[in-house]
């Protein structure tokens, strides 16, 4: 009777020990799926900002003066460029975006409330995955004088043409 009860206990710990790495290992696999989902939300973010602060160059200057004080949230003008930020349908939105100065003065007389060199820091947050948080940045440069043509070798912003 005692052998059994000691081959008994003996499996139950096995079995507690095998259970528990299982649950383990499926918690990291929803890490890394969140993760990787998180990813590709921020890189989404990006894409569909991307045209909108390149073709917004007149209201960088308060949205730079904004992000230098410490204010990440997204401003009017972009969240209404944008549109929808809710990529998955569930009435949520998924993502922010916020854009930042490059330190394009020097390092001696930075001033992230200014622009000189017409380029700035797109910077997305993935909100849809909190145990994952994804943030990606991207510069972009402004220029006014080339427009852009969808229909063209490359497209706008090189992600292929619309023929």
């Amino acid at each position: 009777m005692l052998v059994t009860l000691i081959v008994i206990s003996a499996l139950l710990a096995g079995a507690a020990a095998l259970v528990s790495l299982q649950v383990s290992a499926n918690r990291s696999v929803d890490l890394t799926h969140s993760g990787t989902a998180g990813l590709y939300c921020a890189e989404a973010a990006l894409s569909a900002a991307r045209p909108v602060v390149a073709n917004s160059y007149a209201q960088w200057s308060t949205a730079l003066a904004a992000s230098a004080a410490g204010d990440t949230s997204e401003p009017l003008w972009l969240s209404a460029g944008i549109g929808s930020h809710d990529l998955d349908g569930d009435g949520v939105a998924d993502f922010t975006v916020h854009i930042k100065d490059n330190g394009d003065e020097g390092t001696n007389t930075d001033d992230p409330t200014a622009d000189t060199d017409l380029q700035v820091y797109i910077v997305a947050d993935c909100i849809k995955y909190p145990d994952t948080p994804k943030r990606l940045a991207e510069l972009v440069l402004y220029n006014g004088q080339v427009p852009c043509f969808p229909g063209q070798q490359g497209g706008c912003d090189g992600d292929g043409n619309s023929n």
